[in-house]
């Protein structure tokens, strides 16, 4: 994955837009991820699933709280990447109180395929799922890469989460700050 350019797709999200009124003031916007990663040092984490045991409880909270040390260490934005509506991400954004991670639904798996990350976790009723990682990008460019041993289709894994905490993520920051 090192050296190669993240994929430009169109993900589907939902903004707040308060000239809509009412109960559910969103509106659609389409977010080209080429649009999001250039010019700039981003880090992206991908997980399984909103909502589920490992993804809820430990990785995306831990991003959550490390958001400010890896800002201080040069980057300009971190995203959580999911094969999850917008509606979904939105809700499971709520519960976590996620405030400084931006959550971006990959609802039709395009940026999981292109990635080569896209598993089948049928075995737990989930269907196609992003396999577990994370990863640096400058302006497009992947320069650090991080995944969970064992990438499969079949469930023969426990869910494995180690490679891809932001521990891992804040020791390359370290050793290579932003030029």
């Amino acid at each position: 994955m090192l050296g190669r350019t993240v994929p430009d797709v169109t993900l589907k999200t939902r903004v707040r837009d308060d000239s809509i009124g009412g109960d559910n003031p969103f509106r659609w916007q389409d977010v080209s991820t080429g649009d999001l990663f250039r010019g700039k040092r981003s880090v992206v984490f991908s997980l399984p699933g909103a909502f589920t045991p490992t993804c809820s409880n430990e990785q995306c909270p831990a991003f959550e709280r490390m958001y400010d040390d890896m800002r201080a260490a040069g980057v300009d934005e971190v995203y959580c990447l999911s094969v999850n509506d917008a509606f979904v991400m939105y809700q499971w954004g709520l519960k976590l109180g996620v405030e400084k991670v931006k959550l971006l639904p990959d609802g039709s798996a395009d940026f999981t395929r292109r990635m080569g990350m896209l598993i089948r976790k049928d075995h737990v009723g989930f269907g196609a799922r992003s396999w577990r990682y994370s990863m640096v990008v400058d302006d497009d460019d992947i320069v650090a890469w991080n995944e969970e041993p064992g990438i499969n289709d079949a469930g023969l894994d426990d869910d494995p989460y180690g490679e891809t905490k932001p521990e891992k993520i804040m020791a390359w920051l370290a050793a290579n700050p932003k030029k």
